[in-house]
C-alpha cells in the first residue's frame, strides 16, 4: 500500500458516520416529485422527493424534454467540442441571447455547469486587472470563494448580509483600487434574501463593481423570471449577473450576464470556459425551451410560492424551527448532525418522504439542517402530508421546537 493510499484509507475510516451515502433517485417524468428508489432500507420503493433543485419541474416538463429529443436527433449526443474548437452550436448562440434579454444586458455567455460560470467568471474579472479588491459575503457558495481564491486579488470578508460591516471594509480600502462586490441572491442553505438595495446603495457610493449570484432565484422571482434584483427593480443597479441552468430550468449548465466588455474578457481568457467540452446542444436547446416558457407563465412560479408559503405557516403551528420565510428554501433546523441524519431516515423508511439531510462542510458544525425545498410539483395534500410527518419524527425523536 502506497503512502497516500494508506493516508486515504485511515481518514475514511476515521470519518465513519460522516461518510456521504447516496440515495439512488429514479425520478420519474410526468409525475415528479414521485420517483423510484433503490438502495437503503426497503429496497427498492416509490418515494417523494423533498430536496430537488428542479424547482418548478422544468426537467420534466414535455415541451422541454420534445426539444432535447428533437435536437438528439437533429444534432446527437455531444458537442464534439470546446465552445473555441467546433463546439459551437446554434442552441448555445440562440440560449446566450435569451438569457442576456432576459437580464437586460449587453451579454451573456454559458458554461457547462454554474460551479464552473462563477470560478471562471470570477478568476477573471477579479484577477484579470491586477488591483482589485473583492469584498465577498461570508456565506458565498464554495464555487464564488474558489474563483475570488483563484483570481490571487486581494479580498475582504463580510459578515453575512451586514451592510454597516460591508460599508467599514470598503471605506477603509485603498481608494485608488478598483473594488468588486460579490454575493447571492438568494442563499442555497438558509433560503435568506440579501439586502439588495442597500448593497446597490453602497456599491454607487464607492464605485464597486457588483457580481451578483442569482441562482436560487432566476425562473421563480421577479417579471418574466429574472429574479430577486429584477423583482425589487433594482437590475439594472448591478453589473454581472450569474445564473443556472440547473435549479429553475431544469437542466444543466451555468451563465453570467452583463456588460459585452467584462463578458468577452471571460470568454477570452477564463480557463473554465475555454478548456472544456461545451454543453450538448440538446441540453441547451432544452434549457432555451425552460428559459422561453418561463418568460411567459406565471402558473409555476405561483405555485411555488403558494406551497412554500402554505409549508412555513404549517411548521409555524407545529413549533418545527426553521432559519428563514424569505424564500421557497426551507431548511429546517435541528443542530445535531446525528438527530438530522435519524430524522432524515424516519422520514424516508416511515413516510417515503426523501430530504437529505445537510451537514458540514456544506453548513457549520453543529448547524445540521434538513435542506427543503417545496415545490411547482407539489400539491397542497403533499405539503400538508409533509408538515404532519415532521411533526411526528420531531415528536418520536424529541428535538427542540422553536419557541413561541
Amino acid at each position: 500500500m502506497t503512502q497516500l493510499l494508506e493516508f486515504f484509507s485511515r481518514e475514511m475510516e476515521q470519518l465513519g458516520a460522516g461518510r456521504r451515502d447516496f440515495l439512488e433517485i429514479g425520478r420519474r417524468a410526468g409525475h415528479f416529485p414521485s420517483a423510484i428508489a433503490r438502495g437503503g432500507p426497503g429496497g427498492e420503493r416509490e418515494i417523494s422527493v423533498w430536496c430537488s433543485n428542479d424547482y418548478l419541474g422544468m426537467g420534466q416538463a414535455p415541451f422541454v424534454l420534445d426539444a432535447v429529443k428533437d435536437a438528439v436527433d437533429r444534432f446527437g449526443a455531444g458537442s464534439g467540442g470546446s465552445r473555441n474548437i467546433s463546439g459551437t452550436n446554434r442552441y448555445h448562440v440562440l440560449l446566450e441571447r435569451e438569457l442576456a434579454d432576459l437580464h437586460g444586458k449587453e451579454s451573456a455567455l454559458l458554461f457547462s455547469t454554474g460551479y464552473t460560470a462563477n470560478d471562471g467568471a470570477l478568476s477573471i474579472l477579479a484577477g484579470r486587472a491586477g488591483d482589485t479588491i473583492v469584498f465577498s459575503d461570508e456565506k458565498n457558495h464554495a464555487s464564488l470563494i474558489d474563483g475570488i481564491r483563484h483570481s490571487r486579488a486581494e479580498k475582504r470578508i463580510f459578515r453575512h448580509n451586514d451592510t454597516a460591516h460591508l460599508t467599514e471594509l470598503l471605506a477603509a480600502a485603498d481608494p485608488a483600487k478598483s473594488k468588486l462586490i460579490v454575493f447571492e441572491s438568494v442563499y442555497s442553505m438558509d433560503g435568506d434574501i440579501a439586502p439588495l438595495a442597500e448593497i446597490a446603495r453602497i456599491a454607487k457610493e464607492f464605485g464597486a463593481t457588483t457580481y451578483v449570484d442569482e441562482v436560487h432565484a432566476i425562473g421563480m422571482y421577479g417579471p418574466r423570471g429574472a429574479g430577486i434584483a429584477a423583482r425589487e427593480g433594482l437590475a439594472d443597479e448591478f453589473t454581472v449577473v450569474m445564473g443556472t441552468l440547473a435549479k429553475a430550468f431544469g437542466t444543466i449548465g451555468g451563465y453570467v450576464a452583463g456588460p459585452a466588455p467584462l463578458i468577452e474578457a471571460v470568454r477570452a481568457y477564463s480557463r473554465s470556459f475555454i478548456f472544456t467540452t461545451s454543453l450538448p446542444p440538446a441540453i441547451a436547446a432544452g434549457a432555451l425551451a425552460a428559459v422561453r416558457h418561463l418568460i411567459g407563465s406565471e402558473v409555476e412560479r405561483t405555485r411555488l410560492r403558494d406551497n412554500a408559503q402554505l409549508l412555513h405557516r404549517l411548521l409555524d403551528e407545529r413549533a418545527i424551527p426553521y432559519i428563514s420565510p424569505m424564500s421557497h428554501i426551507v431548511s429546517v433546523f435541528i443542530g445535531d448532525e446525528r438527530l438530522c441524519r435519524q430524522a432524515s431516515a424516519l422520514l424516508l423508511q416511515r413516510y417515503g418522504i426523501y430530504v437529505q439531510p445537510i451537514d458540514a462542510p456544506s453548513v457549520p458544525a453543529g448547524a445540521a439542517i434538513l435542506r427543503v425545498a417545496p415545490s411547482a410539483t407539489h400539491d397542497t395534500t403533499d405539503v400538508e402530508k409533509f408538515a404532519t410527518a415532521i411533526d411526528d419524527v420531531w415528536r418520536e425523536l424529541e428535538i427542540p421546537r422553536a419557541s413561541r
